[in-house]
């Protein structure tokens, strides 16, 4: 990854307390000159903050359907709480409906700790009830994972079909710190952005929707609405500043596309597993760009297949500009297993064009 992107941060330790001291460092930091910044996985894990809500009885104002009151009231009872209790690793993160019939939808990380270890996943939903919940398949690549309840009344959100836009008014829904069913709002930022979480094998590649809407731990599954209370993402990290580890939002989250998570998640309810499109190549992440320098190749894949050769330097996929290594595998994930899409590449001082069919993995 280039170094003016954010390193890689996975999880955070949240205190209430420290909210202030946090405050303190941050303003500090930036009268002391340039601050780093690491990309977080929004999991809250620890100790969680308790909100307690008593209901007045009044109805609240100017809340018709076509305001941000109306959208809410509206997308509320799609949206959970998801509770791991998975001993040390135990944590809480957000999640919503997809289906009626009793699938939701989180980030693979919040329920990660409760597969690994055989923990147990609950959901907690807006009118208070707590159901036990089935993870019935996850993928980690998109960090997407597919929850079922015993519930066949759920109300579902709708996932808008035109993806993001650049500018678009957003509200995101979640349980930051353990504040369930927090609502903040705020724009689309860029749409595109290349955004890896997590390490190792346990590595997410998103092409990511950004936001300014404050989203912080415990937001992570969650999702991000439009206007017309569709989902056209779901949190899923935000970057923080690299000297204060758990800080909270500074204006900077990303969310996986909705049409990624409906993809992934249809494909696991059919069939327990997803397909993650790849071009059969390994890279060279030290290569510096612009763009990614193929270390070898799959015999018989669809690289080799393509002409692509060890020592290549592929420079743009689908007409998308290729940095370096993790913005070619960001461009990739964003395609479909079995797509065509057009190559360009440099061999020694020539560039050349070629047609790559996208393979596929089958994730778990």
């Amino acid at each position: 990854m280039s170094s003016s992107r954010p390193g890689l941060l996975r999880g955070a330790q949240i205190a209430l307390v420290a909210v202030i001291g946090l405050v303190s460092a941050l303003v500090l930091g930036l009268l002391g000159g340039a601050v780093g910044l690491s990309i977080a996985a929004l999991a809250d894990r620890g100790q969680q903050a308790v909100l307690t809500v008593t209901e007045s009885g009044s109805e609240p104002v100017l809340s018709g359907p076509e305001t941000i009151a109306g959208v809410v009231r509206a997308t509320l009872p799609s949206v959970v709480s998801v509770v791991v209790d998975a001993g040390a690793e135990s944590g809480s993160g957000s999640g919503f409906v997809l289906r009626s019939d009793g699938y939701l939808v989180t980030n693979n990380h919040v329920i990660d700790a409760a597969v690994v270890n055989e923990g147990a996943v609950d959901v907690v939903l807006n009118d208070g009830r707590r159901l036990s919940a089935e993870v019935i398949g996850r993928n980690i690549s998109y960090d997407i994972a597919v929850l079922r309840v015993d519930e066949e009344s759920l109300l579902p959100l709708a996932a808008r079909e035109s993806g993001a836009t650049v500018g678009d008014s957003v509200l995101v829904i979640g349980a930051p710190l353990g504040y369930d069913f927090t609502v903040t709002t705020g724009i689309v930022s860029a749409v595109d952005r290349p955004v890896t979480v997590g390490e190792a094998d346990e590595t997410s590649y998103i092409s990511a929707i950004q936001t300014d809407a404050p989203i912080n731990p415990g937001n992570s599954g969650g999702p991000v609405l439009d206007g017309d209370g569709r989902f056209i993402g779901m949190a899923s990290s935000m970057a923080t500043l690299a000297s204060a580890p758990g800080a909270g939002s500074i204006g900077l989250g990303f969310a996986i596309p909705a049409r990624a998570v409906v993809r992934i998640a249809e494909e696991i309810i059919a069939t327990g597993s997803s397909r993650t499109p790849i071009m059969g190549v390994t890279l060279d992440p030290s290569f510096p760009g612009p763009g990614a320098l193929i270390d070898t190749v799959t015999a018989a894949g669809p690289a080799e297949v393509a002409g692509l050769r060890a020592g290549d330097v592929i420079l743009s996929l689908a007409g998308r500009a290729v940095g370096d290594a993790d913005e070619l595998v960001v461009a990739i994930r964003d395609r479909l297993p079995g797509e065509e899409v057009p190559v360009e590449a440099r061999r020694g001082d020539r560039a050349f064009d070629t047609t790559v069919v996208l393979g596929s993995r089958e994730d778990r």
